[in-house]
This record gives C-alpha cells, structure tokens and sequence, in this order.
C-alpha cells in the first residue's frame, strides 16, 4: 500500500467517525434510558423499522426485475429510462417528497383517481412513509444488483438455455444465485437509506406521532425541544445502523468468496 494513500485515508476516516465521537461525548448518559424508553421514542423506533423492512420488500419486489431489464435489455428505450430511475440519488428528498405529494395528493392526478374510485387518500399516513422511503431508496439496490448483473454477464444464461432452460427458469437457478452478493448488499444500502429518510417522508407524510413519525422526524422535532433528547435518540440510530452492519456485511462477503 503507497504509503502517500495513508494521510488522506485517515482524514477520510476520521471526517466520519469524529462527528459520530462528538455526539457521544456531548451526551447526557444519565438521562439515556430515560430519554430512549418514552412512548415517543420506541413508537418513532418502532415504526421506522416497519416501514424501512416493508419499503426494503417493496424495493426487491420492484426494484430488482427493473435493475435486471436495465442490464440485460438493449433496447433504447430502456436506456433513456436509466437516468430517470437514478434520479432519486441526485435528487433532494424534500422535492421527492414534494413530487409525491403532487402526484398522489387529493388534488394530484393518481391521488384524485384512488379517492374517487377507490376512497383512498394516501398522504400523511403509514403508507406515505413508506413510498416516500421507496422512493428515496430503491435506486440504491437497482444501482448495486445492476451493477452485479452486468458483472456476472450472460455466459452462464447462454449455456442454461443451450441446455434447454427457458428463460425465467435460467433466470433463477443461474441468474438469481450468481449475484446474490450484489442483492445482499443492495438489499442492506436500501433498508439503511429508508431507515435514515427525513426529507421526503417529512413532506409527503407529515410527522404525526405513532402514524407517520419515524425516528428521524422526532430526533428533528426533539432538536428545537431537547437537545438531550435529540442527541439520545440520534445515537439510537446509530446503534441500529451498526447492528444493521455487522449482520449484513459477514452475509455478503460470504456471497463474495
């Protein structure tokens, strides 16, 4: 290893740790348990992992076929549509968010359809949650299981249908196994992202307590309150986002050998 790539490797490391190291230093311990336990605070917790494994599910249920027929079709038309699936990375939240609110608001197109024809309303509610997280994070398992699609190539595919495979069959005894370790990790960056969304969920869905006020909207609404609290219920998400770490990564780097 250059020994030139150490200095700026350690300042990397260090602009993310330090920040997380501050916060920990600034915490009140003594009021920790008390602040984590409220009713308000395991409701926000609990509702953010519903919401982030139900959008994790709905991002493979979607986004996987969709990152398939991104690498394996040629067509042009697939290709314009790339950058339109990608846009939610570059995109600020709260204009998807926005966006969402426009499209299925009551007085948005989808959204006046679903009122009128079946009597729903979908924003400011758990479902807004978790469209808004989909939204902001099923790009981020498309990219990941696109790329590993595209590494793996077609050869395998070629020789199953040669064999007498059709095409879906090839699909998921080749294909499928074959880039489990990009699924794994794609599957880990969305659930993470839809964990931390605040942005668009705070636009679409509002932050009503047990319905809409995912960990994230009431570590924001405890800041102009409680800084304790705010910092109490930050270092949660942290722990959460390091569980979520430890049991994924030992999965994918299995995949990979």
């Amino acid at each position: 290893m250059p020994v030139a790539l150490w200095v700026p490797a350690v300042l990397g490391f260090l602009l993310i740790a330090f920040p997380v190291v501050g916060m920990i230093l600034r915490a009140d311990l003594s009021r920790l348990p008390e602040l984590v336990t409220s009713d308000a605070a395991l409701a926000a917790l609990r509702l953010s992992l519903e919401t982030a494994a139900i959008s994790t599910v709905v991002c493979l249920l979607l986004g996987g076929p969709l990152a398939a027929v991104l690498a394996r079709s040629r067509s042009r038309v697939v290709r314009l549509a790339r950058p339109v699936v990608l846009l939610p990375l570059v995109l600020p939240p709260v204009v998807g968010g926005l966006a969402l609110l426009y499209t299925l608001g009551r007085t948005g197109p989808a959204g006046r359809l679903l009122e009128l024809w079946f009597g729903v309303t979908v924003p400011f509610t758990t479902a807004a949650v978790v469209l808004a997280q989909t939204f902001v994070s099923m790009p981020f398992l498309v990219v990941s299981l696109e790329g590993a699609l595209r590494t793996a190539g077609e050869r395998y595919e070629t020789v199953a249908a040669t064999l007498g495979a059709a095409p879906f069959t090839a699909f998921r005894r080749v294909t499928v196994p074959l880039v489990l370790p990009g699924l794994g990790s794609g599957l880990v960056l969305a659930f993470a992202r839809a964990l931390g969304e605040f942005g668009a969920t705070v636009s679409f869905a509002g932050s009503l307590q047990g319905t809409t006020q995912t960990l994230p909207l009431l570590v924001y609404q405890e800041r102009e309150i409680d800084t304790d609290g705010a910092i109490a219920l930050s270092l949660v998400l942290v722990v959460v986002a390091i569980v979520v770490i430890a049991v994924a990564r030992p999965r994918v780097a299995e995949g990979l050998r």
